[in-house]
């Protein structure tokens, strides 16, 4: 029987460690980063109130979903789109390596026009069905190909037939792209913007159009970016810091309690690499408030550990019962205090999720599972092994699994005093 839970406590720590030393850098490093760890632009937008458009909540709505198409075809990694409040929309860019260029494409409003020389409005954006940037053959300019819905073919087609001679205005949100001259009808329902200086800036021309006009005025009112540089030396630090983190932890635990230290520590590699495995099951962002929350946890992953223990001792040293009975005190002791300080770490991180935006949540949510985590660690999986070890008889000296020798008073005063 001893030797069939000393093999099921060798095998069960060997696979924890070597699990959490062949993963926990390539989970760590496979999460998906926030703005603040991999450099960025950040955006906010907010709607205005026009004679033509009002702000509400349907407009609103229209509008993260065309910014999403919007960010969605710079081929960005991970954007973040979310709107705050009533009128604000929050836009994160993760690596983006043109800023300005960006900004320029999703603040648009992107209402496409075709005027008339008496400034007559034939045909908007509505009536588009694709626009596709270009180089053309022939001239070599960077173009914006257009191409009409049935509806908008008639009407352009109309509106070529009626003006053959005269200039047609393209305008971009009151601005002209470009006025030609009609030599002859247009019947094929397509058109030609010309005038973008880069094959990139027709580029940014045609997804604003493919995404279609903003149902409301926005302006951007804040810009913040994160260079690159800054966001390695942001993740560089986060990796210091939880590296000293779990490493102080584990090494205060062997020392205060010793053997049941070394089984804390065991669980909490894999409570770590449970933690990381979930963030990037749930693909969950991780920022910098994010990995504080998973430093947060870990320290009370051990928390729960240290309760446990306490009591494991009180029950030996004054009770005077074995390590075996003395060991399942405590955890039953100690499980009403453990539930009771989780449950309301688990509320705070709930508020902090549903009433907060951005990195607020980020670091809810590893604040959150991590706080769940920890305690099915403390109270099943430390618990497991300390039996294991206990049951193995690894030592005989209870001081060995930190069960004496740290009390404040010796058994015959606190009995004294309790008399």
């Amino acid at each position: 029987m001893r030797q069939h839970n000393l093999m099921k406590l060798i095998v069960c720590v060997l696979a924890i460690i070597g699990i959490f030393v062949a993963f926990v850098k390539p989970l760590a490093f496979s999460i998906r980063q926030g703005l603040d760890l991999q450099g960025g632009t950040h955006v906010v937008l907010e709607a205005e109130d026009t004679d033509i458009a009002k702000v509400n909540d349907d407009a609103m709505n229209r509008v993260v979903t065309i910014m999403e198409k919007r960010v969605n075809s710079l081929g960005l990694t991970e954007p973040i789109i979310q709107r705050e409040g009533e009128r604000r929309v929050i836009i994160e860019l993760p690596g983006v390596k043109d800023p300005d260029a960006a900004i320029k494409t999703i603040g648009k409003t992107a209402m496409l026009e075709f005027k008339d020389e008496e400034g007559n409005t034939v045909l908007t954006g509505t009536d588009l069905k694709n626009a596709t940037a270009a180089t053309n053959q022939q001239s070599g300019q960077n173009v914006v190909n257009l191409e009409f819905s049935d509806e908008g073919a008639t009407k352009f087609a109309d509106l070529t037939t009626k003006n053959v001679g005269r200039t047609i205005a393209i305008l971009l949100d009151g601005e002209v792209l470009t006025a030609p001259n009609v030599r002859e009808p247009i019947l094929g329902g397509r058109a030609e913007i010309t005038g973008q200086k880069t094959l990139e800036e027709a580029q940014n021309l045609a997804i604003v159009l493919r995404s279609g006009a903003l149902p409301v005025k926005v302006n951007i009112i804040e810009t913040r970016t994160v260079g690159p540089s800054l966001g390695q030396d942001s993740k560089d630090k986060s990796v210091f810091a939880f590296a000293v983190g779990i490493g102080a932890v584990l090494l205060f635990m062997l020392l205060f309690y010793r053997l049941s230290g070394f089984i804390a520590d065991v669980a909490l590699m894999a409570y770590t690499i449970m933690l990381l495995g979930l963030l990037y099951l749930l693909d969950a962002t991780l920022t910098l408030p994010g990995v504080a929350g998973i430093i947060l946890s870990i320290g009370m992953a051990v928390d729960a550990n240290v309760l446990i223990f306490e009591h494991f001792k009180e029950e030996y040293q004054i009770q005077g019962k074995t390590l075996r009975l003395s060991m399942d005190a405590g955890f039953k002791r100690a499980f009403t205090t453990i539930f009771d300080s989780n449950i309301t770490t688990i509320i705070a991180a709930g508020v902090l999720f549903f009433l907060g935006t951005g990195t607020i949540r980020g670091f809810a949510i590893t604040l959150g599972l991590g706080t769940m985590l920890s305690m099915f660690t403390a109270i099943t999986l430390s618990q497991y092994l300390l039996k294991l070890m206990i049951n193995a008889k690894i030592s005989e000296n209870p001081g060995a699994y930190g069960a004496n020798g740290y009390m404040l008073w010796k058994k015959e005063d606190l009995k004294h005093e309790q008399a």
